[in-house]
């Protein structure tokens, strides 16, 4: 059967392959008798984005492994194409090509799963325990010095408190009436400023009084 598909058409259908794969393998059991918690992965293309890509995504994101198809013919998977590079054991998957073969291209993967676990998952799980024990750490550090500054900053207000007891400083002595250790410190005074509200208003008058009086012109108006 051939069919033209587009670059796009091939993205988007092993973007959905990847999605169906995985929830296939999560609704396997591992621990399974009748199939030993094995699947078969099967497409009717030949394209390396649609099979080994996908294969090899499984295998980074699950506790999977390939195994033998137990097929006598067909060629092994790639393990490499172009500059991407796969996992070794994905040699054990089959190809089957229309001109070699003389029938319709196929891929084959045999798939068996070990355990439950999500490789992803786990990774972040234990990068967010130690960022959370990081954070307790810091916590507790910083929680140590505050108590230290608080335990300092008491020590400092009991001198203080003892010192302003005994009436006395350190580095300067006790100051005495007559002089001696130390000099008394004189209350300031103010100097008063004397207003003479009668000279303020003679220096007024004056000015005003200075001032030139000048007398209307008369106007000659001709024949008077």
């Amino acid at each position: 059967v051939k069919v033209q598909r587009t670059i796009p058409d091939v993205q988007r259908c092993a973007h959905l392959q990847k999605e169906l794969l995985l929830a296939a393998i999560d609704a396997l059991n591992a621990k399974s008798k009748k199939g030993g918690g094995c699947m078969v992965y099967s497409t009717c293309s030949v394209a390396v984005a649609e099979n080994e890509e996908v294969v090899n995504y499984l295998l980074s994101k699950r506790d999977v492994k390939l195994v033998e198809t137990g097929l006598d013919f067909g060629k092994p998977g790639f393990t490499r194409f172009e500059h991407k590079r796969f996992h070794p054991s994905l040699a054990l998957t089959r190809r089957f090509y229309p001109h070699v073969h003389n029938m319709d291209g196929f891929y084959v993967a045999k798939i068996q799963k070990l355990s439950d676990k999500k490789k992803g998952e786990e990774d972040k799980n234990a990068v967010s325990e130690e960022n959370v024990n990081e954070v307790e750490a810091d916590g507790k550090n910083e929680a140590e010095e505050v108590i230290l500054e608080k335990k300092q900053v008491v020590k400092v207000d009991g001198n203080k408190h003892s010192t302003k007891k005994n009436g006395k400083k350190r580095g300067k002595a006790p100051a005495s009436k007559d002089g001696e250790g130390g000099e008394e410190k004189l209350p300031y005074k103010r100097s008063k400023i004397s207003y003479n509200p009668a000279a303020a208003n003679k220096s007024q008058t004056k000015k005003k009084t200075n001032a030139k009086m000048m007398k209307p012109r008369r106007m000659k108006i001709n024949g008077m």
